[in-house]
């Protein structure tokens, strides 16, 4: 897949941005080796084709730094879109806390925004809900991640195939015919899922009327 938008970013940059999504993605261990590798593969062939598969591997916080720089518009819209991947199934999980934090400090990136997106941790497998995190807070980081500039084909891609199209796990626990239990859709559960959304619709839009490219696969 090819685009005829030139992005403001290196093919270096962005193979860098692309395996520090991944390592947030792979962070809480739900990936075993056939689903990581399939991912992968879906990133290799879909998202950046002629990427090597063996350059999308983990990324240090140090060698991320290194290709973005520290205090950059690209390291902070890396940083949007890691948060984003973070919080993509409903869920920030203490494991991807701890990955995201390493990423941030190497960055340079404001400490405030990893304080205000701990509101959302998962306490005892449970999801805090929309409720529990002080709502300027959350206003706060909202506020930020709707400031995203997307200006690059590859993680706009990436951006719409690891965000849901909708509330995703929707769905009616049956037993012998009869309804047993509910679960609900997580846009219940994220208080970010608005942000989600709205990242996701611009990134489709841009590949749709900046790109020209084909957004069927994606919807």
């Amino acid at each position: 897949m090819t685009s005829v938008t030139k992005s403001p970013y290196s093919r270096e940059e962005i193979t860098a941005w692309l395996r520090g999504l991944l390592t947030i993605a792979w962070a809480d261990g739900n990936f075993d080796p056939e689903e990581k590798q399939l991912i992968t593969t879906l990133t290799q062939n879909d998202i950046a084709p002629g990427i090597s598969l063996n350059s999308l591997a983990v990324i240090q916080p140090e060698e991320l730094a290194a290709k973005l720089g520290k205090r950059t518009r690209a390291a902070e819209n890396f940083t949007r879109t890691a948060v984003m991947v973070a919080i993509a199934n409903g869920t920030y999980s203490p494991q991807e806390d701890q990955v995201l934090h390493q990423l941030c400090e190497a960055l340079e990136q404001p400490k405030d925004i990893i304080d205000s997106l701990r509101h959302t941790l998962e306490h005892e497998g449970q999801v805090s809900t929309p409720t529990a995190p002080p709502q300027d807070a959350l206003f706060s980081l909202a506020d930020w991640l709707d400031k995203l500039e997307i200006q690059d084909p590859t993680v706009a891609r990436f951006l719409c195939k690891m965000i849901p199209s909708q509330c995703p796990f929707e769905r009616d626990i049956t037993l012998f015919g009869h309804k047993i239990v509910h679960i609900p859709p997580l846009c219940q559960l994220n208080p970010l899922y608005e942000q989600l959304v709205g990242l996701r619709f611009r990134a489709l839009s841009y590949l749709a009327d900046e790109c020209g490219e084909d957004i069927s696969a994606y919807i």
